[in-house]
């Protein structure tokens, strides 16, 4: 049998990056350092965690990036963010570099299929990578997204329409929903 996450692994270590840049956003009281790189956005890290995660992170995807910062570099990533944040846009074109396992980058690349404005259940996304017993895994999968927003774990709420974990905090899920128009949540 293939084993993709080893193939995957060896990939990244003769692939070296030379930098992933960093940036900082800030959108009224958001506040968060993104990180791209050549391929796309690859991090976005909320206002409430060290930068050392962003650190420890990079070195384990990209361990032979330098990790540098560049807000030109960003600046594309910052824009699509912001008109989101506005709601004047409803999907993102930016790049993404998603780095996680195989079965992570399933379920994240499952989230990306989401429309604006409606959620889902970690049951009905493990239903639909064909998976339906991991609902657990799929929780932790979502847990783990790099790309918080773009790849739009908020819109993942519990069976009985709570909501709950969130990287930036249940606050902010709360307010991506609000700001897509989904007002019918259960804190």
């Amino acid at each position: 049998m293939y084993n993709y996450d080893e193939y995957y692994k060896w990939e990244r270590v003769l692939i070296k990056e030379s930098a992933i840049f960093w940036g900082y956003f800030s959108y009224r009281d958001w506040e968060m350092h993104l990180a791209a790189s050549p391929k796309g956005l690859c991090y976005v890290l909320w206002s409430n965690k060290p930068f050392r995660v962003l650190e420890i992170w990079v070195n384990k995807y990209f361990p032979q990036a330098d990790l540098i910062c560049n807000q030109d570099k960003l600046k594309p990533y910052i824009i699509q963010l912001e008109k989101y944040l506005k709601g004047w846009r409803h999907a993102f074109d930016i790049p993404l570099d998603l780095q996680g396992t195989c079965f992570q980058i399933s379920v994240w690349k499952t989230l990306l299929n989401i429309p604006y404005g409606t959620t889902k259940t970690y049951s009905q996304i493990a239903r639909e990578i064909n998976n339906p017993k991991a609902v657990r895994a799929v929780g932790k999968a979502i847990g783990a997204n790099p790309v918080s927003i773009v790849v739009p774990c908020h819109r993942v709420i519990g069976k009985d329409g709570t909501l709950t974990g969130f990287a930036g905090g249940i606050e902010i899920k709360e307010k991506l929903l609000r700001i897509e128009g989904i007002s019918n949540i259960k804190s």
